[in-house]
């Protein structure tokens, strides 16, 4: 099916590939033209939006800010994150700022010309982290912005990194996974995987929950770690790779983990949706929906956004799908996030589309900037956030 396997060239929906081993450019480019046996149209063009599109809510605008450059268009996860009751912002050029949720309003920000951040802001234990693409991993203190420490992993840090219970959790480009001491940056854990020879660019950030690190890895495989230790606690395969090509063999575990309760949901690319018990990573339920973006939980459901950009609503006890919206095929949305019963996406073109969580309806869309939206939207408690790959922030709040 050239439309399941063109997203598997995964640089047309805006996600570069990561090489590894003897890879290399020269083949990679033959083995995508050898996928899309040099047939262009196989591209399928970005769903048109209705011009006569009417909205049934309505969605007021709190404040907007630009902050720094965004992402640039690079594909990073450079995507704003709630820290101890303050918005964090990143671009990638070096610049961090903390943001008033009410207002807007910068409390501090610093600007470092000698770094490029590539992954976070991530936080926890007091801290505001942020991983750079020369593998250094940066901590201030988040009411100040003090400077507190710098750690040096082995390569570039492509996700948030994550603390709790005194210990600060990396994931690596090459594959590992870092423990580092939340109060001075040194490593008390790694923990190892051999990455593939061809993955999705990009990677599964670590989620803590009480003394445990869930993380997602390019193996198509799902680990749960001891914070204390590092050791495995459980591991569990998602998806495995099958296929001819290196490309369509991929099988990354790309989303962050979404942990409710007992339960811990994710989705892997050319894999499955799957819910998982946290204790022992036994699968409760599986779904086969390819995906390289986090889900959203809420309302009795698990929404994901598909690698043809389709929006799905899933029963969260079984899998069982409630909805499907795919006026937005091939308009690379976002990661969907669940916001006071709706769920909302972005797309390429600067827009905000606002989805009925029961129907999957769409009920409301705005453009927020010119530029492409590649974060997904931020539920920041009172508003929800949208974030331009221009540096854009708009808090809007359904009325």
């Amino acid at each position: 099916m050239r439309s399941t396997r063109l997203a598997a060239a995964a640089a047309l929906l805006g996600v570069l590939f990561a090489l590894g081993g003897c890879e290399t450019m020269s083949s990679m480019g033959d083995s995508v033209a050898g996928l899309f046996e040099d047939d262009v149209a196989a591209v399928d063009a970005p769903a048109v939006l209705a011009e006569d599109f009417q909205s049934s809510i309505n969605v007021e605008e709190v404040w907007s800010k630009r902050i720094g450059k965004g992402s640039d268009e690079f594909y990073l996860k450079l995507t704003p994150t709630v820290i101890d009751g303050k918005l964090f912002v990143a671009d990638f050029e070096g610049k961090l700022a903390a943001t008033d949720l009410a207002t807007g309003k910068v409390t501090w920000d610093i600007q470092d010309k000698n770094v490029q951040y590539t992954g976070g802001p991530g936080g926890g234990d007091g801290l505001v982290l942020i991983g750079t693409g020369d593998g250094r991993v940066i901590a201030r203190e988040s009411a100040s912005g003090k400077l507190l420490w710098v750690a040096k992993v082995s390569s570039e840090v492509l996700a948030a990194p994550r603390a709790g219970s005194g210990t600060t959790v990396v994931r690596t480009g090459d594959g590992k996974v870092y423990g580092l001491d939340s109060a001075t940056g040194a490593t008390r854990w790694l923990y190892d995987l051999s990455v593939p020879s061809l993955t999705l660019r990009g990677t599964s950030a670590p989620v803590i929950d009480d003394d445990l690190a869930i993380v997602g890895f390019d193996n198509g495989r799902l680990a749960a770690l001891d914070l204390r230790s590092g050791k495995a606690v459980w591991d569990s395969p998602l998806a495995l790779p099958s296929g001819r090509s290196d490309l369509e063999r991929m099988v990354d575990v790309d989303a962050d983990p979404v942990v409710l309760g007992a339960t811990v949901f994710v989705a892997s690319f050319h894999g499955q949706v799957a819910a998982l018990s946290i204790v022992d990573g036994q699968i409760q339920w599986t779904r086969e929906i390819s995906s390289y973006n986090e889900l959203a939980v809420g309302g009795g459901r698990v929404y994901v956004t598909d690698e043809d950009g389709a929006i799905w609503a899933l029963d969260r006890n079984d899998g069982n799908s409630l909805w499907k919206q795919d006026a937005l095929q091939h308009r690379y949305a976002t990661a969907p996030v669940y916001f006071n019963n709706y769920v909302v996406v972005g797309d390429f073109e600067g827009y905000i589309h606002w989805l009925d969580a029961a129907t999957g309806d769409i009920v409301y869309r705005e453009q927020i900037d010119d530029s492409r939206i590649i974060a997904p939207p931020i539920d920041a408690g009172e508003v929800l956030l949208g974030y331009s790959s221009s540096g854009r922030l708009v808090a809007m709040q359904p009325r």
